[in-house]
């Protein structure tokens, strides 16, 4: 993962570091003491409880190292501090009409946050990158695998 800044929301970034601090003080240490006891029964080389948790272990420390990188790099964009509230900018939430007539809403959010079924997709995402600094009434064209698409802006909020 390189330096670069990782835009987040408010609420993606209380995500990653709930899930941070439940790693650190709840399911590490609860590993770790398996992996005692496991360790303490003989034989580690046939010992499956000891062999599973120690590579949970791994996981574990690979995602808390991969959070901080994160954490640590990241810069909250909060909707409420946006100005120009008639473009839209990461945090945004817009409703655009598709070509077969479907309305369709999204919130732009950080690569992490990203998820589909809720709504929110990545501001990277060809979708995302379309609708970057369009107004009320902007046609974008989206380009993907499938070919192009246009789609028309109808409405453009920042949830506060």
């Amino acid at each position: 993962m390189s330096q670069e800044i990782h835009y987040m929301t408010p609420q993606g970034y209380k995500a990653l570091a709930d899930e941070q601090d439940y790693l650190i003080h709840t399911e590490r240490p609860k590993i770790c003491e398996i992996v005692s006891w496991a360790a303490g029964n003989g034989d580690r080389s046939e010992n499956g409880d000891y062999i599973y948790n120690k590579k949970r272990l791994r996981e574990i420390d690979r995602r808390l190292r991969y959070l901080k990188k994160k954490l640590d790099h990241c810069k909250i964009v909060d909707p409420k501090d946006q100005q120009n509230l008639d473009r839209v900018f990461f945090g945004a939430t817009v409703t655009y009409i598709k070509e077969d007539e479907r309305e369709v809403t999204v919130h732009l959010v950080g690569v992490d946050e990203a998820d589909f079924s809720k709504g929110k997709i990545n501001w990277l995402s060809p979708v995302g990158q379309a609708l970057l600094k369009k107004e009320v009434g902007d046609t974008a064209i989206i380009r993907t695998d499938e070919g192009t698409q246009e789609i028309e802006i109808l409405e453009i909020r920042y949830i506060i």
